[in-house]
């Protein structure tokens, strides 16, 4: 017989968010099995309670006090599933930290999630934005995921069609969310695998080692020194990592921009539009090293806003908002937040 689940009441997740902010739930779960949340969609006074999935907390810009439920998931685990004669499929547990789990694939010999080095957050919460880095995202290596369903009480297996990836977005952002909790993640890492640098600069910082026939490993330490170098240890100053999406838009803004911004970098997309830096057009705003309040935009990085001491979750709001009317008034872009406000 399952023991009753307690939960612990007004609980500090200021070391739980990678903002550092000092926000309060009135009821807390650490989730470490499949049964705990079965148990949770059976008892009625829990169910009824609004729920937070808290992962990594990598991606959340937190209120002072919330008035829910929140489940932070620690399921721990990782292992081959299987391989044919193209794929190797690895899984990983949702609580299991990313940059950890990509390392760990490297250690197996296996590439493909190698650009994805060092970013914070756990591979349950990786679906949920889908994440993306240095040319690769995800979605690209992503084979099917576990899910429990808090609606109906069934755990569920999801494809990468059920999930409906996009740019740093999925169904878990949307009609799924707080209500489907991924249990697991697996993934299809090729047995032939090709380097994928071109992207940013870890084609010339690799040619700088002298390195010219590059292996997993050899990109993920690349790309590992670039992001140290240009972010922030959310350990020494609270932040969420990229905060805008880079915007992508017409060719006709695209090039009216380019002719009166020549420095100006933009990825040519797929469907004919064209992808902008956002920190690039944060930093020609002003905005870089600036802040208003205790949020501020980080000095070497002007995509990514940062806690200069106890800010609040209102407070990154107004410097974000101010920061998307400067951008849209000079460039008539308009820039998406990443974080989900909570």
């Amino acid at each position: 017989m399952n023991m009753p689940l307690l939960p612990q009441k007004n609980i500090s997740l200021q070391k739980l968010n990678s903002f550092g902010i000092a926000a309060h739930a009135s009821a807390f779960l650490r989730i470490e099995s499949e049964q705990q949340l079965i148990q949770i969609s059976r008892d009625q006074q829990l169910a009824r309670m609004p729920r937070l999935i808290l992962g990594g907390g990598s991606n959340l810009v937190l209120s002072d006090k919330l008035d829910v439920l929140v489940l932070q998931m620690a399921m721990m685990g990782k292992h081959i599933v299987e391989e044919n004669e193209d794929f190797v499929y690895v899984c990983a547990a949702a609580g299991e930290p990313w940059h950890e789990f990509v390392l760990w694939t490297l250690q197996q010999g296996l590439g493909g999630l190698e650009n994805l080095s060092l970013i914070p957050g756990t591979a349950g919460a990786a679906p949920i934005q889908n994440i993306g880095a240095y040319g690769v995202e995800m979605q690209d290596y992503f084979h099917h995921l576990t899910a429990f369903d808090f609606l109906s009480g069934d755990i569920v297996t999801m494809d990468k069609q059920d999930c409906r990836f996009a740019y740093r977005d999925s169904i878990f952002k949307h009609d799924y969310r707080d209500r489907m909790v991924i249990l697991n993640v697996v993934f299809a890492l090729p047995k032939i695998w090709q380097p994928r640098l071109n992207y940013g600069d870890v084609a010339q910082l690799l040619i700088a080692k002298g390195i010219t026939a590059p292996g997993p490993k050899d990109v993920s330490d690349a790309i590992i020194a670039i992001r140290r170098s240009k972010l922030p240890d959310p350990a020494e100053i609270g932040n969420a990592g990229s905060f805008f999406k880079n915007p992508i838009v017409s060719a006709e803004l695209r090039d009216s921009l380019h002719a009166q911004y020549p420095a100006m970098v933009s990825y040519a997309q797929t469907d004919g539009g064209y992808k902008l830096a956002a920190g690039w057009l944060i930093e020609q705003s002003g905005w870089k090293g600036k802040a208003l309040g205790n949020a501020g935009v980080y000095q070497k990085q002007a995509l990514v806003l940062v806690n200069l001491g106890g800010a609040t979750g209102a407070e990154v709001r107004r410097l974000a908002q101010q920061i998307q009317a400067d951008v849209f008034d000079k460039f008539g872009v308009e820039l998406e937040i990443e974080p989900v406000f909570v």
